[in-house]
């Protein structure tokens, strides 16, 4: 994997790194801000005053609409404003080529040092229908959809484990199983073969098959916390040192799919995938 340069400087926390449309987006939680990145360095804040300082993410609908976690799940409307698409507060979120949500989160406050308790993954249908699909989820993290939207992978950050799920027909998770454990995930990111990027318990990022087989590893260096995360039509690697710098790389490239095979959290065909690291510390 080639030496990351660095992207964008002077972050608060950036999270839920996804490519759109050509640039990388994130969640720059301490300004509350979602920010859109081109490869040349040059970002724009694209919305500000995210009501919840901390703990949201983004994702689309597949008509464009963006999604931002929350207290709420809410929508931007075309004119710009934000309305509310479900009143399920949630950590982070996932969409897939149908329109499906997947939303995950836990009954306790994680920032307060409240006694963990065992979280979810809940369901908001086209119709706007909610329900919960998945329980017993370890500190509930990152999640992707593979390309055929038959396979759900979560990130159980407390057990140190990916669990993946079989999509019913009705959108509901059942075949529930390990994917690979003796890891430290937070965000991840599927590729192109069905493997997954994901950050371990150290300083490095692994990428991982079905099984728990590592493929590829890359060191990050001393003192970092990493954030694996892709977007729709996977783009560019990126990494967050802990001073707030954010720094882009690159993977290798594959074929184009077709629309209705298109998951959330995916590479584009011409750019490569995303890995991001944030500070460890949240001070």
């Amino acid at each position: 994997m080639p030496e990351p340069k660095v992207l964008l400087r002077g972050l608060g926390i950036p999270e839920s790194p996804r490519w759109h449309e050509g640039r990388l987006w994130f969640c720059n939680w301490i300004d509350q801000q979602v920010v859109a990145v081109a490869l040349d360095g040059q970002a724009e804040v694209m919305r500000t005053g995210v009501p919840t300082p901390m703990g949201w993410s983004i994702d689309w609908l597949p008509d464009g609409r963006l999604l931002v976690t929350g207290d709420k799940l809410r929508r931007q409307e075309p004119d710009g404003s934000m309305v509310t698409h479900a009143e399920q507060g949630a950590n982070e979120i996932v969409v897939d080529g149908r329109g499906n949500v997947y939303l995950d989160g836990a009954d306790f406050d994680f920032g307060a040092g409240e006694a963990p308790k065992p979280g979810y993954i809940k369901l908001v249908t086209p119709d706007g229908a909610l329900r919960q699909v998945a329980d017993d989820i370890q500190f509930p993290n990152g999640m992707v959809i593979t390309p055929d939207n038959r396979t759900l992978i979560i990130a159980e950050s407390f057990a140190g484990r990916l669990t993946a799920f079989d999509i019913g027909p009705d959108s509901g998770l059942s075949h529930r199983r390990v994917f690979a454990d003796h890891l430290g995930p937070d965000g991840i990111c599927l590729d192109a073969e069905g493997a997954v990027w994901v950050s371990t318990a150290g300083n490095s990022v692994v990428r991982v098959a079905e099984g728990g087989d590592v493929l590829q590893r890359a060191e990050l260096g001393e003192n970092r916390g990493t954030v694996c995360d892709d977007a729709r039509w996977r783009g560019p690697a990126n990494a967050v040192h802990p001073d707030g710098r954010m720094a882009a790389g690159r993977r290798h490239r594959h074929q184009p799919r077709t629309p209705d095979q298109r998951p959330s959290h995916r590479r584009d065909p011409d750019t490569p995938g995303v890995c991001a690291r944030r500070r460890q510390a949240m001070t």
